[in-house]
């Protein structure tokens, strides 16, 4: 792996040093990242200290913390070597998923052998992985189920992961096209009636599901795709009367979807297809005393084998970290 790991004999209740080997110095720059931002970012997430001696990481801590940021910083390097960028989700992401091995009770000095998510999504542009263990278990779902529910609050990569497993089952022709949709519904403004053709009315809300699609795609390709039909982004309203067979579909912001609308569009699901509906409850922007369709799926098909549910918290949130204190924020209020 190009790098080894020396761990000073242990004494009690004492501040512990690894030292980490990396033998190509132009990779070891790059781990650092400008100024050093790599190491601070893993100083401040796991409370530990990292200094460089020449081509050597002295991580110095208590407890798990140095184990677990010794293996975030060979899992790092390892990305390196393979040709892949480090960035600075990539290092929460390798944090977070390292919290849930202690979480799980795994000893201080195993977690040294911890590794990043061994579940990868490779697209056209970037090979997409998991960053907490929630979206771990989501991708996997998305893999062996034909329909699946994922819900939670925003910024938990609901939609992004489930566009990156279409276009890595589109590119490997496990299904023909791809059918990303969305209810049609303002969020609390009246923008009244948009000029133009059908796709430009259409379009400003479908934005969020183009930028999903442009950053696994390069943007010819996708023009191309629609162009031929092979990928079609509508809104629920224009999935009436279709069957859609061997697709990969998408429905996002699911809790806009009103009960008859989400019973039109499950019926929808035709051989050899695949189904991801995504939502967040807190989020509802259906006119007062009309019923989410979101939550009725989620009672009704609750008792099926095949349909996977998967949930999402703030602790999935791989936005600006902001983000995550927002969510909980309103939660709190909410439930008080």
């Amino acid at each position: 792996m190009g790098l080894s790991a020396l761990t000073p004999p242990k004494s009690q209740d004492a501040v512990h040093e690894t030292l980490l080997e990396f033998h190509d110095n132009r990779l070891l720059i790059d781990l650092c990242g400008e100024f050093d931002r790599n190491l601070a970012q893993i100083e401040h997430k796991l409370e530990v200290q990292i200094v460089r001696r020449g081509n050597m990481l002295s991580v110095m801590g208590t407890g798990s913390a140095r184990g677990r940021a010794a293996a975030v910083l060979q899992e790092l390097y390892s990305k390196l070597e393979a040709g892949r960028d480090v960035e600075p989700g990539d290092i929460d992401g390798m944090i977070t998923l390292g919290n849930a091995e202690v979480e799980k009770g795994l000893p201080g000095d195993q977690i040294e052998m911890f590794r990043g998510s061994d579940v990868e999504i490779k697209t056209r542009k970037k090979l997409v992985e998991p960053r907490t263990p929630g979206q771990k278990a989501y991708v996997q779902n998305l893999f062996n189920h034909e329909l699946a529910f994922g819900i939670g609050p925003a910024g938990t990569g609901k939609t992004y992961l489930a566009v990156a497993v279409g276009v890595n089952m589109l590119i490997n022709g496990h299904v023909d096209k791809m059918i990303l949709s969305r209810p049609a519904v303002e969020a609390g403004e009246r923008l009244g009636f948009l000029p133009g053709t059908q796709d430009e009315k259409v379009d400003p809300y479908m934005q969020p599901l183009f930028d999903a699609l442009n950053d696994f795609m390069p943007a010819k390709q996708v023009a191309k795709m629609r162009e031929e039909k092979t990928i079609e982004i509508a809104p629920l309203a224009f999935m009436r009367g279709r069957t859609l067979s061997r697709a990969f579909v998408v429905l996002d912001e699911a809790q806009n979807a009103t009960t008859m609308q989400m019973k039109m569009f499950l019926t929808r699901l035709g051989e050899g297809s695949r189904m991801v509906i995504t939502g967040d409850r807190s989020q509802v922007d259906l006119p007062r005393g009309v019923p989410s369709g979101l939550r009725d799926a989620e009672r009704v098909l609750a008792g099926i084998q095949k349909v996977s549910f998967n949930y999402f918290t703030s602790k999935d949130v791989v936005r600006h970290p902001l983000v995550a204190a927002i969510i909980e924020a309103y939660e709190a209020d909410e439930a008080q």
